[in-house]
């Protein structure tokens, strides 16, 4: 690859080894003895109702870090599965569950920093995510913002993947032609396929999707680890 910059997407990407977040959480409710009391169909429910109430009122603040994050989203969830009559975690039950999504991020961002600081010392680097106005905060938090040179967020710059255009706005960052940028992203359909649009190179961050089919779809340049992206450059 004729690799000049990258961008890296941030959630599903280098927080969870490309496995779709609701997988994690899930994790959590499970370990917390809800797969005994909810179906994963009734949480996901609650998830999709929750990233919608996200999406329309401004529970996150920029100085939140990804842990409070996890508070406000299980809250939400937690709020909606009461109101259906169906089992909602406890005070308890909610530490039990955030705790353990922190930690699978923090493993997660602790397996990815070497990979990043060694990419980051032979290439500039953006950050290119759909995320809540805070992701600045997250970075500081897991002590990986040092190596972005900037950050493209939608919910500061008011457009969300899968708009090529957010992308074409990492690629400005980076001053560079489009087909010297290299994206990596953990979703197919808003990371790889919006970035190919635009000339860019690709790397797919494989894991567990949302969905069966988007888990059944293939593309050329795949990976299931972060590390291997240093395989490609």
């Amino acid at each position: 690859m004729n690799v000049k910059g990258i961008i890296f997407d941030y959630g599903g990407t280098i927080d969870s080894r490309g496995v779709h977040w609701s997988e994690i959480i899930w994790q959590g409710y499970c370990k917390a003895g809800f797969d005994s009391r909810i179906t994963k169909e009734q949480f996901r429910d609650a998830y999709v109702h929750g990233e919608r109430e996200l999406a329309r009122v401004r529970y996150i603040l920029p100085c939140d870090t990804f842990l409070d994050i996890l508070v406000k989203k299980v809250n939400i969830q937690r709020a909606y599965l009461a109101a259906n009559g169906l089992a909602a975690p406890d005070q308890a039950q909610m530490s039990t569950i955030t705790s353990h999504c922190y930690e699978s991020a923090r493993e997660c961002i602790a397996e990815a920093r070497p990979v990043l600081e060694c990419l980051a010392e032979r290439y500039p680097m953006v950050l290119v995510s759909n995320f809540y106005g805070n992701v600045d905060a997250v970075l500081r938090d897991f002590d990986v913002r040092r190596y972005f040179c900037g950050i493209i967020e939608s919910a500061v710059v008011g457009v969300r993947k899968p708009n090529p255009t957010i992308f074409r706005l990492g690629v400005d960052v980076l001053e560079l032609p489009s087909n010297q940028v290299l994206v990596v992203g953990d979703s197919l359909r808003k990371d790889i396929l919006p970035a190919e649009s635009l000339g860019c190179q690709v790397l797919w961050l494989k894991g567990k999707g949302w969905t069966d089919d988007e888990d059944a779809q293939t593309h050329p340049n795949t990976i299931s680890r972060i590390a291997q992206v240093l395989d490609f450059v």
